[in-house]
C-alpha cells in the first residue's frame, strides 16, 4: 500500500492511505499545468536580517561582508592562473546578491572577452543559460577523477605574467563531463547553525512510513569528526568558513588560508609564492577575504515568501491548496518545511525558525540527474535536498542547470533508482492538472 503525508508540522510527519488521498483531492477544471516562471516584484532575498543582529554585525555585513563579496580579482589580487569567474557576486548574483544564476546576459558568456581574452567560451556556457562549473568524470587513464577543472585561464589579459602560456582544458569529450550551477547561499547561518540531532532526528521521523514511499536517505559526515556536512550539492562541506575557502580557490584560484595551495603551479602563471588572502595581523587584524564571505553569507536573511502570516499578504486559494497537496502526495518527506537552530551567539541564529524546505540529507536521484562523482559519503546518484526556499525566484533549477522550468525538474525525479519517484509519479497520475498547477504556483509563492 501507498502512504501519503498530511499537512505538515515542522516537526513531524503524519501518513495517511492512499485511498484517503484520492478522496480527498478535490476535483477542479483540467487544464495544461505551466511554470508560472520567475516571480514578479521586489527581490525577497539578498538583504542581512532585520532583527538580531548587534551594530557590530551589521558594520561588518555593511562595510566588508558585502564589499568583499562583490569585489572584482585581479591577477593582482590572486585571480588565477585558472578560474570559473572573477567574483563571488558573478556566479551569486540572481535576484539579489547571494543568489544563484542570472537568467540572462551569463556573466561568463558576457564578460569572456575582458575577464579571459585569451580563451574560448565553451559550448555548454550560453548568453542564456546558467553559469557553470565543469568536473571531468575520469582522468585520461580511465581512473574516477570527479574535481573542477577551470574554464578559463589568465592568458591575454593585461595582467598576465610574462611568460605564462597555460592552455584551457579540452572540452571536447563531453560524455565524460558533468556541470555545476551556483547554489544560493540566503539563510547560509541558519543552515550552518541547525544541530547535527536535529538533522538526524528529523530524517529519522516517520522513518517507516518513509520507507514504504522509498524514501532513506542519509547524512553526509566529516571524515574527520563524524559530524553532519551541509553546503553543497553533495552537502560536502561542513562550515561556511570552508565553503568559502574552498569557492576562493577552485572558482577563481586564490589561495587562502584554509587552501593555501596553489591547483596550478606553473611557475611562470603563479608568481605570488604565498597566500594571496590572509588575516592581517599587522594591520589592525584586517579579516581575511574568506572570513568577510563567511559574515556576509552567516548574517543573510532567509528569504522571504511573497505571501503567507501576517505582515505578508494572504495567499490566493491556489497556493494555500498547493502547499496542502505538496504535503499531502509526500514531496515534504525530503523538503522538510522547518527546522529549528540550536544556540548561536548571533540572536538572529539562535534558536530560529529555518524555513528551508529541506532536509540537508542526501538522497538517490537515480540514472536520469546522477553525475557519477562521489563527494564524502555522498555517492554518484546522491545529491542534497536542495531548500526551496527563494524557489520563487530562481532561473534555473537541478545540479546542472538544465532546465528553466520548475514543471520539468519535478518531472526528473521520476528516474530508475530515485528515492523521489513514487512521490513524482502521485504528481504525475494522481494529481489532476489544477491540483499540479496549485503546487507550481505555490512553488513559485517561496
Amino acid at each position: 500500500m501507498l502512504w501519503f503525508s498530511t499537512p505538515e508540522s515542522s516537526r513531524r510527519i503524519v501518513f495517511r492511505p492512499l485511498a484517503c488521498v484520492v478522496m480527498l483531492l478535490a476535483a477542479a477544471g483540467a487544464y495544461a499545468q505551466v511554470d508560472p516562471g520567475i516571480r514578479s516584484g521586489p527581490p525577497g532575498a539578498g538583504q542581512p536580517f532585520a532583527t538580531g543582529l548587534s551594530a557590530g554585525e551589521q558594520a561588518f555585513f555593511n562595510n566588508v561582508g558585502v564589499p568583499t563579496f562583490q569585489e572584482v580579482e585581479a591577477v593582482a589580487d590572486g585571480l588565477g592562473p585558472r578560474f570559473n569567474l572573477d567574483s563571488c557576486a558573478g556566479c551569486h548574483v540572481f535576484p539579489a546578491i547571494g543568489g544563484s544564476s542570472p537568467p540572462t546576459n551569463n556573466p561568463q558568456v558576457a564578460h569572456a572577452t575582458s575577464i579571459a581574452p585569451g580563451n574560448t567560451v565553451p559550448s555548454f556556457l550560453s548568453i542564456n543559460g546558467p553559469v557553470r562549473e565543469v568536473r571531468f568524470i575520469k582522468n585520461p587513464d580511465g581512473t574516477a577523477d570527479g574535481g573542477v577543472h577551470d574554464i578559463f585561464t589568465i592568458v591575454g589579459r593585461p595582467d598576465n605574467p610574462t611568460g605564462c602560456a597555460i592552455s584551457q582544458p579540452d572540452f571536447s569529450n563531453t560524455s565524460n563531463m558533468i556541470f555545476r550551477i551556483p547554489t544560493p547561499v540566503f539563510g547560509a547561518g541558519l543552515i550552518e547553525s541547525i544541530t547535527d540531532t536535529t538533522i538526524r532526528n528529523n530524517l529519522a521521523a516517520s522513518a517507516a512510513a518513509k520507507r514504504l514511499l522509498g524514501i532513506t536517505g542519509h547524512v553526509n559526515t566529516s571524515g574527520n569528526d563524524g559530524t553532519v556536512t551541509r553546503f553543497g550539492w553533495k552537502a560536502q562541506n561542513k562550515s561556511l568558513m570552508i565553503f568559502a575557502g574552498e569557492a576562493y580557490n577552485v572558482e577563481m584560484g586564490v589561495t587562502n588560508e584554509n587552501f593555501p595551495n596553489e591547483r596550478e603551479e606553473d611557475p611562470n602563471c603563479a608568481t605570488d609564492p604565498l597566500s594571496e588572502s590572509e588575516t592581517g595581523f599587522d594591520s589592525g587584524n584586517s579579516p581575511a577575504d574568506i572570513v568577510a564571505f563567511m559574515g556576509f553569507m552567516r548574517f543573510l536573511n532567509q528569504p522571504t515568501p511573497a505571501c503567507g502570516a501576517a505582515p505578508l499578504p494572504a495567499c490566493s486559494a491556489s497556493v494555500i491548496n498547493g502547499r496542502k497537496l505538496f504535503t499531502l502526495i509526500g514531496c515534504a518527506a525530503c523538503h522538510t518545511p522547518s527546522l529549528t537552530t540550536g544556540r548561536s551567539p548571533v540572536a538572529a541564529l539562535n534558536q530560529q525558525q529555518a524555513n528551508l524546505f529541506s532536509d540537508l540529507a542526501v538522497h538517490h536521484m537515480g540514472t536520469q540527474l546522477a553525475d557519477s562523482v562521489t563527494q564524502g559519503s555522498a555517492g554518484p546518484d546522491e545529491f542534497r535536498t536542495a531548500p526551496l526556499w527563494g524557489v520563487g525566484q530562481r532561473a534555473f533549477f537541478l545540479h546542472d542547470g538544465r532546465t528553466s522550468d520548475l514543471l520539468q525538474a519535478i518531472l526528473a525525479h521520476n528516474s530508475s533508482g530515485s528515492e523521489a519517484s513514487t512521490v513524482t509519479k502521485a504528481f504525475q497520475n494522481v494529481l489532476n492538472s489544477s491540483q499540479k498547477q496549485d503546487i507550481l504556483n505555490f512553488l513559485r509563492s517561496l
